[in-house]
């Protein structure tokens, strides 16, 4: 379940992926079906604006299989990975109502070192642990939602910048602090607003 607009962004980004041969785009976890805390504890798929797109080999299987873009026990790419990736994200994070896409920081990094002068794309991206087998799309507040609060603003710039605290071993220890941080978020019973209230009733 999702926002109509998440449902209508995701719509999209198949054809066009489709339509420029670059094959399949599985599609994960979204939102439960009135928003909220989901039972598996996902924090940060409550506000239906929210998508896991799985990457897949490209090569037109009929059974779609997801596949791993990064080693993380060597932090490399694998052999999965290539132009082809790249052109799917440039798609998702060109679209205007996308607010950021998660991304393993490797990815970002490759991303980085091979996007040429065309860069605007990649302020969307942003590192976090694990997503190597899938990206994380999250739209911006839609128009015709005025009680949805934005995140903070992403900083100016391409965001290459910050690839290195992610991947240099003497960054260990705050990464781990920060994923601590994270990780004390997930499955907590969150206060809701007043609001969801009305949505939480069964109907009839």
């Amino acid at each position: 379940f999702g926002h109509p607009a998440l449902i209508a962004f995701i719509g999209d980004l198949g054809a066009e992926v489709r339509r420029r041969g670059l094959g399949e785009l599985p599609v994960g976890d979204l939102s439960q079906a009135r928003g909220g805390p989901a039972p598996s504890g996902h924090a940060s798929h409550q506000t239906g604006l929210d998508a896991d797109i799985w990457y897949v080999d490209g090569r037109g299987r009929a059974r779609v299989a997801k596949v791993a873009m990064v080693n993380l026990a060597r932090n490399r790419p694998t052999a999965a990975f290539g132009p082809r990736i790249e052109r799917i994200l440039a798609l998702a994070a060109a679209d205007p109502r996308v607010d950021r896409i998660f991304v393993n920081p490797v990815i970002k990094r490759e991303l980085c070192a091979s996007a040429g002068k065309d860069r605007v794309w990649l302020h969307k991206l942003r590192p976090w642990w694990l997503h190597h087998e899938h990206f994380h799309v999250r739209l911006a507040c839609p128009a015709d939602s005025p009680e949805c609060e934005p995140q903070s603003a992403i900083a100016a710039g391409d965001g290459c910048s910050e690839v290195d605290w992610w991947l240099r071993p003497k960054a260990a220890e705050e990464r781990t602090e920060k994923r601590k941080r994270y990780r004390s978020r997930q499955g907590v019973v969150r206060v809701l607003p007043e609001g969801c209230s009305a949505l939480a009733q069964p109907t009839e």
